[in-house]
């Protein structure tokens, strides 16, 4: 909805209307005197949502989901910020704020299961034989004598 308005022409306009007054407020366009076109920014936000969301669904490699869900946390706390930086009534920061729980709570999952999968393979390694010993059920002198 904020690249087209083929999904819903109203919210579209409605988020063209809301952008103008973001891309007033960026902080970083602030500090470097800069002045970003809202169209732009609303477009490249929603593109970058866009991506990184098809990362996050298709793509089965866990790095390049971490930098999605990573790239998408930032923009969810950029959009909060921007909120509260014009006095948005909450109605209007819900999705952000709902967005920012959920993307938070992927990535604390997704630490559990590297913390999981660190302790497997650490526990493995603990278990297998040593190297070049094929007979791990024979003491080392009497493996070395076959």
């Amino acid at each position: 909805m904020k690249i087209t308005p083929y999904i819903s022409r109203e919210l579209h306009k409605d988020l063209r209307q809301e952008y103008v007054k973001y891309a007033k407020i960026i902080p970083l366009a602030r500090w470097l005197d800069v002045k970003i076109p809202s169209k732009w920014y609303r477009r490249v936000v929603g593109g970058l949502e866009i991506i990184c969301g098809i990362a996050l669904t298709f793509i089965p490699h866990r790095r390049t989901k971490q930098l999605a869900n990573w790239i998408l946390l930032s923009l969810m706390i950029a959009a909060i910020s921007l909120h509260w930086a014009v006095d948005d009534k909450l109605e209007r920061s819900a999705p952000a704020l709902v967005f920012f729980f959920m993307l938070t709570c992927r990535l604390v999952v997704e630490w559990q299961i590297q913390r999981q999968d660190k302790a497997e393979a650490a526990k493995a390694s603990l278990k297998a034989p040593p190297a070049g010993s094929s007979h791990s059920h024979m003491p080392a002198k009497l493996a070395k004598s076959d």
